[in-house]
């Protein structure tokens, strides 16, 4: 993995706010000129650091959606059980977000569907219908305070930043 300095990660402290502010102004903030920039930000593309672009989406303005989030037990620890549920999640629409993690559940996943209709349905798909899957727990989101993909920027880059 190549180093990234603290000017990478200013570029992409900007493009994680929002990724269409020019080069230009990026460069203008950062201090470095709009080709230097650009070639930044295609090193960090080809070096997978930035993964994607995409367009978040106000669910408010787009019909009525229920989130949910669920925690999930799994019946074994087996790797191969395991990881055909990794990609059962990875492969359904409705799992925004899925992490496996340690303690009382194996996977929280943030589902988002249209109606409970929606979630009874998936619910048979991915948990009844799963052997290796113990039982299941769902939390109905009442109002999201929080949401974004935005990562955090290491403690150096910051303190580096606010020391200019």
């Amino acid at each position: 993995m190549e180093a990234f300095d603290t000017l990478d990660y200013r570029i992409l402290e900007v493009l994680q706010k929002n990724n269409l502010t020019s080069q230009r102004d990026i460069g203008n903030a950062i201090g470095l000129s709009a080709p230097a920039v650009q070639r930044r930000i295609v090193r960090m593309r080809e070096l997978g650091m930035i993964s994607a672009d995409m367009a978040l989406l106000n669910p408010e303005l787009l019909g009525p959606l229920i989130t949910i989030i669920v925690q999930v037990e799994m019946e074994t620890d087996k790797v191969e059980l395991v990881n055909k549920t990794k990609l059962k999640f990875r492969q359904t629409p409705q799992v925004q977000q899925c992490y496996y993690v340690t303690g009382e559940a194996d996977f929280m996943l943030v589902v988002v569907v249209h109606t409970m209709k929606e979630y009874e349905t998936l619910t048979h798909q991915l948990f009844f219908n799963n052997p290796g899957i113990q039982r299941f727990k769902s939390s109905i989101c009442m109002d999201i305070v929080k949401s974004g993909l935005t990562l955090p920027m290491p403690d150096a880059v910051v303190k580096a930043v606010n020391n200019k």
